[in-house]
């Protein structure tokens, strides 16, 4: 079974520091965000942030609205 090449730069996560630095915000405010689900973000085994660049850039074009993906429930 062959695998699929995997463009590093598809991939690539950046730090709350990283991506403070492309929204001009504080490091601190990127981890609100990511605490309150305005953005997605996943944790590494030592439990720090990492942010999918791809998404990042794709709300900084803003082709999201900035709130991850939270479920909601609908009353019936």
């Amino acid at each position: 079974m062959k695998g699929r090449a995997v463009n590093p730069d598809e991939h690539r996560l950046l730090t709350a520091t990283e991506v403070a630095e492309l929204f001009r915000v504080d490091p601190r405010t990127v981890t609100r965000w990511a605490l309150s689900g305005r953005l997605k973000s996943i944790r590494t085994p030592g439990g720090h942030r990492r942010f999918s660049e791809h998404y990042v850039q794709a709300l900084l074009r803003g082709e999201h609205d900035g709130s991850a993906e939270r479920s909601t429930r609908v009353a019936s």
